[in-house]
């Protein structure tokens, strides 16, 4: 792991994912710049101190050196935004595989760099969407996939927050401090840390891609630096359009992600406060409510689900299933068998790219006096 030392939110919860199925092991990690906190936090995961390295340079050359049977064989990367790219090139070059936080890099130059190096190593990245791992919401991208609602018309998507409601940046809160601070954050606050997010789970269930938006970019809390509100129009390539919210300052709201998408012959809901519940409603039938665990849903919510019916799972099971995803697939390479599509449900790098020109695209629309931006990669 590189970054997500002590006090890191989330690093912590990467490696509760990597830990909840038992196909990962940390063995090694440069958890700061700081060499002696590093250390501190290698010693309170128990790794041993040869393995706890001071720089992601250090830990990517040195582990390079050991003997295959023993050096790492994924690297995780939990780093603020500015300092995703470097350590990220660079285990790839190496012949690392890499899982990345979100955004993928700080700038969608960045993405296309990281994305050539990636089709030249071989090696595959999985990017951490969280949200894409609920069971439900793959409920709802196979439903659509098999046309059962009918031709996608449209679509709402919201991620409201409120903890950046006031200026936190401006106390010893270390979270706001980096994530709307431009150095280190990007061009985007609030689009670039939870509108990709909506943006990723938009294509993600509808199985569509965004060709066109028209952005309304707001900073409102006094003397922040970066966008803590918006709102965006979209087109999709098959005509339908859509609705895009993303905002940190909507007083006492937490993270319920939302998404509702209607084709013409019904439509699907899904929120993160009721994660194992998707409602599906018909034009001309009563509502469905399927649940998370039952016998009835289909392949890729049976695959990415733990417990029986009415035994909750949440945010971390759906991280942890972006990890599970990623390490069957990378065995299924290594045995020489093919990796099966539920097997390779993970967000790549691919979306990284596009998450990155969504950034983009929508902080230039929002200070464009033009209407629509067209979308490209």
């Amino acid at each position: 792991m590189i970054g997500g030392g002590t006090g890191a939110f989330i690093g912590a919860v990467h490696r509760l994912a990597a830990n909840l199925d038992g196909l990962y092991e940390l063995v090694a990690g440069a958890f700061s710049s700081d060499a002696a906190k590093s250390a501190a936090t290698g010693v309170l995961l128990g790794l041993a101190p040869d393995r706890v390295y001071g720089s992601f340079q250090d830990l990517i050359a040195r582990e390079k050196q050991r003997p295959a049977a023993e050096r790492v064989q994924v690297i995780a990367i939990v780093t603020p935004n500015y300092l995703h790219f470097e350590p990220a090139r660079l285990a790839l070059e190496n012949g690392f595989h890499v899982i990345l936080d979100k955004p993928m890099t700080f700038s969608l130059a960045e993405a296309k760099q990281l994305q050539t190096v990636a089709e030249a190593s071989g090696c595959l990245l999985c990017l951490t969407h969280t949200y894409t791992g609920y069971p439900m919401v793959k409920e709802a991208r196979q439903l659509l996939a098999a046309n059962t609602l009918g031709p996608i018309r449209k679509a709402y998507v919201e991620y409201p927050q409120g903890w950046l409601s006031k200026f936190e940046e401006g106390g010893d809160n270390k979270q706001a401090a980096w994530r709307t601070d431009p150095a280190r954050s990007g061009v985007a606050g609030a689009m670039g840390d939870i509108g990709t997010h909506a943006f990723n789970l938009l294509e993600y269930v509808t199985g569509l891609q965004v060709v066109k938006l028209c952005a309304d970019i707001n900073t409102v809390v006094a003397g922040r630096q970066l966008d803590d509100d918006g709102a965006v129009l979209l087109k999709l390539n098959n005509g339908a359009s859509a609705v895009l919210m993303a905002s940190q300052i909507a007083a006492g709201e937490e993270n319920n992600v939302k998404i509702r998408v209607y084709g013409d012959k019904g439509g699907v809901e899904w929120q993160q406060a009721d994660n194992n519940t998707l409602l599906v409603r018909w034009l001309d039938s009563p509502a469905e409510i399927r649940r998370t665990g039952t016998g009835y849903v289909g392949s890729f919510a049976q695959h990415n689900a733990r417990v029986p019916a009415g035994h909750p799972e949440g945010y971390i099971e759906a991280f942890a299933n972006l990890y599970r995803n990623f390490a069957l697939t990378l065995q299924a390479r290594a045995n020489g068998t093919p990796a099966t599509p539920e097997m390779l449900d993970f967000p790549s790098i691919s979306d990284g790219v596009r998450g990155m020109a969504f950034i983009e695209h929508v902080i230039a629309s929002g200070k464009s006096t033009e209407k629509w931006t067209e979308f490209t990669v």
